[in-house]
C-alpha cells in the first residue's frame, strides 16, 4: 500500500475542544437511551472440542 502524502497547507490532525460537564451528561444520557432501545441478543459462540481417539 502506498503512503498518502498530505497536500501543502492542509493538516489532517483534528483537535476537538474539551467537553463541558453538561455536554458529557447529555451524551451519556443519549447513549443510555439508545442502549435501552436496542434489544440484547445472545450470541452462541462455537466452542472447539478436542476429541481424542482412544486406541
Amino acid at each position: 500500500m502506498a503512503h498518502i502524502k498530505e497536500p501543502e497547507g492542509v493538516d489532517f490532525l483534528i483537535q476537538s475542544p474539551p467537553l463541558t460537564e453538561q455536554e458529557r451528561k447529555e451524551i451519556s444520557e443519549h447513549i443510555k437511551k439508545m442502549k435501552a432501545k436496542t434489544p440484547r441478543t445472545r450470541t452462541n459462540k462455537k466452542r472447539k472440542v478436542n476429541k481424542e481417539i482412544a486406541e
